[in-house]
C-alpha cells in the first residue's frame, strides 16, 4: 500500500467528486445502519479526523474521478 492510498474524507470526496458528508456518514454509518467501509478500510485519528482507503473508496464508489 502507498501512502497516496490512504486519505482523509475530504481528500477522498474531492478526488471521487463527493460530498464530504457522503465519504463520513460511509465511515459512521447513518440511521442506525451500520458503516458502510469494511474493516481496515477505515480508521478515526484524533478527534474529528477519519482516514480512509483508495480500496474502500474503489469498492463504494468506483474508480477515482480523474
Amino acid at each position: 500500500m502507498e501512502l497516496d492510498d490512504v486519505m482523509t474524507t475530504s481528500e477522498a470526496a474531492e478526488r471521487w467528486g463527493l460530498a464530504r458528508d457522503t465519504v463520513k456518514y460511509s465511515c459512521l454509518g447513518r440511521n442506525g445502519a451500520p458503516p458502510r467501509f469494511k474493516k481496515g478500510e477505515f480508521k478515526k485519528s484524533g478527534a474529528r479526523v477519519w482516514l480512509v482507503t483508495r480500496q474502500g473508496m474503489e469498492r463504494l464508489y468506483g474508480p477515482e474521478k480523474k
